[in-house]
């Protein structure tokens, strides 16, 4: 049985896999939380994200001076994908009585990190998110010197994790009027914001 921890309403739930995926590679520049002696402590890290048969891993490293690099091991990691988020006027709505919110795109991904230490597996992890960000930069990489990267290889601590609970939330207004919606998507559809030209693109479907 899935465990919920993020509040999301029945309307607000966002419960089909592939898109849940699609939206995490999107946005894969994520928060890994954990529990250090009792507070919690985050890191932002970018993070490869990729179904496995029936597997959903994401790959990342820490600096290794990092705290988080070796607490990750022995305990249950929350990785937080977000973006885009908007500030919803009740201007929008059609009677008065009514008050501000925000809608946005959530996804929390739980479960235990395993470390990479083989320094083969490793190298070969940092070309695949170098793939993945700048494939351009991999030729680049190729020719550095081979101390050069060691250097850098043993710097950082590389980890995957197996995700055991995925938990979407997409808050676009489902609970409004369709004439509501339809004043939050135009309005935000030629807005000068990114933001809220990607929520009115969500909105849309």
């Amino acid at each position: 049985m899935t465990l919920r921890f993020m509040y999301t309403p029945k309307y607000f739930q966002l419960t089909d896999n592939d898109e849940v995926i699609s939206f995490m590679q999107k946005y894969s520049f994520a928060t890994i939380v954990t529990n250090i002696n009792g507070v919690p402590e985050a890191t932002h890290l970018p993070f490869i994200v990729e179904q496995r048969g029936d597997k959903l891993m994401l790959v990342s490293h820490f600096a290794k001076a990092n705290p988080q690099a070796s607490a990750i091991f022995n305990q249950t990691s929350l990785v937080i994908f977000t973006e885009p988020h908007a500030y919803i006027s009740p201007a929008h709505y059609e009677k008065a009585l009514n008050v501000p919110t925000w809608n946005y795109l959530a996804v929390h991904a739980y479960g235990k990190a395993t470390l990479i230490d083989d320094k083969a597996e490793v190298a070969k992890l940092l070309e695949k998110m170098i793939g993945f960000y700048e494939a351009a930069y991999l030729k680049q990489w190729a020719q550095l010197p081979d101390d050069y990267k060691f250097k850098m290889m043993n710097g950082i601590v590389a980890f995957e994790i197996e995700v055991t609970d995925l938990q979407g939330k997409k808050k676009l207004s489902q609970n409004r009027s369709e004439l509501e919606r339809e004043n939050i998507i135009k309005s935000f559809t030629n807005s000068a914001d990114q933001n809220e030209r990607d929520i009115a693109g969500y909105m849309k479907g």
